[in-house]
């Protein structure tokens, strides 16, 4: 395997990820996701396709991650493809734009957001219960 490959991974599409992403692609999810975090916490993951530090921080986080689906179902924002639902994540959830961003949201609220090299698993694990 050339470097670039291991630091970055093979092409996007044919990566197989141990989250279990939804794909976070109607503004309409944005309701049922605050109706869920009523039920367990909501992560949402924002990622530009176009930038390889949001690569790298992808990868990472998905090399990372632990949890089941029963304590935490993981959203996944293609911000490229779709910037108006960003734009609604911003305004609904009074958080910064940031890519690559994680936002924790519980409650119907962000509790927790983070961006670039911030972004971790284990700094997650203090909200799931």
């Amino acid at each position: 395997m050339s470097f670039l490959t291991n630091l970055f991974g093979s092409s996007e599409k044919d990566k197989v990820s141990k989250v279990g992403w939804r794909i976070l692609a109607d503004l309409g999810q944005l309701n049922e996701i605050i109706e869920l975090s009523h039920q367990k916490p909501v992560l949402i993951f924002k990622h530009s396709t176009r930038c390889s530090i949001s690569r790298f921080a992808l990868k990472n986080f998905e090399n990372e991650y632990d949890f089941s689906e029963e304590k935490l179902q993981p959203y996944l924002l293609d911000l490229m493809e779709y910037r108006a639902i960003s734009n609604e994540i911003t305004n609904r959830f009074d958080v910064m734009h940031q890519s690559p961003q994680i936002l924790l949201i519980k409650e119907g609220k962000c509790v927790y957001d983070d961006s670039h090299d911030g972004i971790e698993v284990n700094k997650l694990k203090k909200f799931i219960v």
